[in-house]
């Protein structure tokens, strides 16, 4: 791929993405036409609309990943996608990645990436792994979360893979920018899943990350419509993260009882808590709401691990969440804008809806400025 942080760059990712063919994706009906929404980040990586979905562990599979990308997004294979159960094998690791990234492939030839959640400690093998397969497989993007950019970039990058980290601070996004990454997603605590400890919501950080950097930035941080994609390019954005609408999705393989607790979820339908174990939000249910109780209470991490580590399924509290429906005690990672979501769609109606939706949050604005309201 081209190299200049915010050159248009164009061959790299597309040409790279294109090994595969466009079976059972939907061919190419999903031809979204919002030139006025196309960025320097969108151009460089051959996609239609400015949307990347978000990586959720456990909540990814190659059938989702190819819809996103044949809609006009980006699909992303998240951690464990398209697994069922806990391996303790690297080797299975992999296999299970290469296996998913050549599904992806045969299903679209869009633009996709893969996310690497740096392993600390022993599990440190589990992202080696994971990059090999990256490297092998000659994927196109890689999005690399939960560590330090130093860890994976040069190698990734001599490789030719486009690079983005993913950040919660300032301090983060200029660390990962002078690592040579070519993009960031700037994570805001209104997210799903893990994120900063510093609890900057995404229309408080990702401004002050754009005017920080020269590199693209992604916004990410309770967006789940196209109002939130107006808002997340308002503040110099290239493009947007979202997740948790893609959870509601026909294609999605999570369990349906958790489609259907997070079309019924509120407006105070989630939950942060982990400040001593890694700050998370979920869905407010009897796990969430105990395990805060018992944190301001002030029990020692060790104790709210084992509390975590307290599930009946062989593969935790995430996996008989998501994989198998427990929505009382499982984990399950919910951004906190699930309460604007009320109903199952198929990938490529939540992007067009979604575009839609950002024409008319525009139009509305336009009209304001000229005191048409």
């Amino acid at each position: 791929m081209a190299e200049g942080r915010n050159g248009e760059g164009g061959a790299g990712a597309a040409r790279d993405a294109g090994e595969g063919t466009a079976r059972d994706a939907g061919g190419d009906t999903a031809d979204v036409r919002h030139g006025r929404w196309s960025t320097p980040l969108t151009r460089r990586l051959g996609l239609r609309a400015p949307i990347v979905q978000a990586p959720m562990n456990w909540a990814t599979d190659a059938r989702l990943v190819a819809a996103v990308s044949q809609a006009g997004g980006m699909g992303v294979l998240g951690p464990n996608a398209g697994a069922d159960t806990v391996t303790t094998d690297p080797a299975e690791t992999a296999a299970r990645l290469r296996a998913q990234i050549r599904e992806v492939r045969r299903r679209t030839d869009r633009t996709f990436a893969v996310n690497v959640s740096i392993g600390q400690g022993a599990n440190r093998v589990f992202s080696d792994a994971s990059i090999a397969v990256v490297i092998e497989e000659r994927v196109p993007v890689a999005i690399v979360v939960m560590g330090s950019p130093e860890v994976y970039t040069q190698r990734l990058k001599e490789a030719g893979v486009f690079v983005i980290h993913a950040v919660a601070a300032v301090r983060h996004a200029l660390k990962a920018e002078r690592c040579g990454v070519d993009a960031v997603v700037a994570e805001g605590f209104d997210g799903g899943g893990h994120s900063g400890d510093d609890e900057l919501s995404m229309a408080v950080l990702v401004p002050q990350v754009v005017d920080a950097v020269r590199i693209p930035v992604i916004a990410a941080g309770g967006i789940v419509n196209g109002r939130g994609m107006a808002i997340g390019l308002a503040t110099g954005a290239q493009a947007i993260y979202m997740g948790t609408r893609f959870m509601a999705t026909d294609e999605c393989p999570i369990h349906d009882r958790v489609k259907q607790a997070m079309l019924a979820a509120p407006d105070t339908g989630t939950l942060s808590w982990g400040r001593t174990t890694g700050t998370a939000r979920t869905l407010r249910n009897d796990f969430a709401v105990e395990f805060r109780r018992r944190e301001l209470a002030g029990a020692s991490r060790e104790a709210l691990m084992a509390f975590i580590a307290e599930s009946a399924h062989p593969g935790g509290r995430r996996v008989a969440g998501l994989k198998r429906g427990d929505i009382d005690d499982g984990e399950v990672y919910v951004g906190a804008g699930v309460g604007m979501i009320r109903e199952v769609l198929s990938c490529e109606q939540v992007i067009r809806r979604t575009m839609d939706e950002a024409d008319l949050a525009l139009a509305r604005l336009n009209a304001c400025a000229q005191g048409r309201l």
